[in-house]
C-alpha cells in the first residue's frame, strides 16, 4: 500500500477484562490510514473455529453446526494485538492488505 501510517482498532480492546481469551476467540478489526480510508477484517483463531462449529450444533444456528460463514475471515493462530499487528504488516508488504481486508 503507497499510504503506510495507519492506527489499528480492535474490537476486542473494548471487551471487558477478561472477556477476549486471545486463543479461543474471534474480533473484528478496523484499520484507518492517514488519508481517512478504513478497512475491516475479522480475525478468528483456528480453535474458535472449533469452539463455534460446536456451540452452533447445540444451539441450531448455522444449520446446527454444519456450516460457518463470516465476511472478511481471516484465520489465525492467536488473537492478540502482537499477532493482529505481525498479520498486517506482512499483508501490507505483501500486497495482499487490499485482497482481504474491505474498505468502509
Amino acid at each position: 500500500m503507497k499510504n503506510t501510517t495507519y492506527t489499528i482498532w480492535i474490537e476486542a480492546e473494548e471487551w471487558a477484562e477478561g472477556q477476549w481469551n486471545i486463543n479461543d476467540d474471534n474480533t473484528d478489526v478496523i484499520v484507518t490510514f492517514e488519508d481517512g480510508s478504513r478497512w475491516i477484517a475479522s480475525f478468528y483463531t483456528y480453535r474458535n473455529i472449533q469452539s463455534l462449529a460446536e456451540k452452533n450444533s447445540q444451539t441450531g444456528e448455522c444449520l446446527n453446526g454444519k456450516y460457518l460463514w463470516s465476511s472478511d475471515m481471516l484465520l489465525v493462530d492467536e488473537c492478540s494485538r502482537r499477532r493482529i499487528e505481525e498479520v498486517i504488516q506482512y499483508l501490507m508488504g505483501e500486497q495482499e492488505f487490499e485482497h482481504i481486508f474491505s474498505q468502509l
